[in-house]
């Protein structure tokens, strides 16, 4: 299993929220790349990487601090967060980004989901973000009427590889990753399945790693020191 610690980027700095809620905002680093330059010393070799603003807005105002972090860690870094156009997804990946997620595009716009797709193939990941069973969209503002496993289905269907589900009302909560819901994902869907939201133990770490998970993501645990990354490498 992959581990993937993550960058939240917020006006160039690096973030965390509580449940997705942007006023309970904590400001971890005003210097992302050195935060990543730390993950790949613990032996990382991914970087989940997510633009909140461009999530709201659709726009990239990160851009240049995620490629600054791509170069100077030289992880692999995935980026999600308001990418709703070819052109967005052609300016990161053109500019050296590794993959790309969709999240609100992939529930609302299926034709442009199956072009990128198509495209750029396992480049392309979708974000699924959900919320009492439902997804959520718009930087985990709106609620869609979509429920999770008729939408991981449509995207199998569609030629998706890597699904990154995101359980809300655990992230950054660090009260332990929703296993059942991705021993479900796992048991059902022959996909790239990472998952996110709560892994804050060496113990969901593991559990996750045996459900047979292609990776999981790493946030607030990481920048509390709640988990030690060198360690938590070792058990994925």
């Amino acid at each position: 299993m992959i581990l993937f610690p993550a960058i939240d980027l917020y006006e160039g700095r690096a973030v965390r929220l509580y449940k997705g809620d942007y006023q309970q905002m904590t400001v971890y680093s005003d210097h992302p790349e050195e935060v990543a330059r730390d993950f790949a010393t613990q032996g990382a070799t991914h970087a989940h990487l997510v633009d909140l603003e461009g999530a709201r807005t659709g726009e990239t105002p990160n851009l240049e601090t995620a490629l600054r972090i791509r170069q100077e860690s030289g992880l692999f870094c995935e980026i999600g967060g308001g990418i709703r156009s070819e052109e967005t997804v052609k300016t990161y990946l053109e500019a050296g980004m590794d993959r790309v997620i969709l999240g609100t595009a992939a529930v609302e716009d299926e034709r442009f989901l199956r072009r990128a797709v198509d495209r750029w193939g396992n480049r392309i990941a979708v974000g699924v973000d959900v919320r009492d069973g439902y997804v959520a969209v718009r930087g985990w503002t709106e609620q869609s009427a979509l429920q999770l496993m008729p939408f991981c289905r449509r995207m199998a269907e569609i030629g998706v590889q890597t699904l990154i589900c995101t359980d809300i009302s655990r992230d950054g909560a660090m009260r332990g990753t929703n296993r059942e819901m991705y021993r479900t994902l796992s048991e059902q869907l022959k996909l790239q399945i990472t998952a996110s939201g709560g892994v804050s133990t060496l113990e969901d770490i593991r559990a996750l790693r045996d459900l047979g998970l292609y990776g999981a993501i790493i946030g607030k645990a990481y920048y509390t020191g709640a988990i030690n990354l060198k360690e938590a490498i070792r058990e994925a």
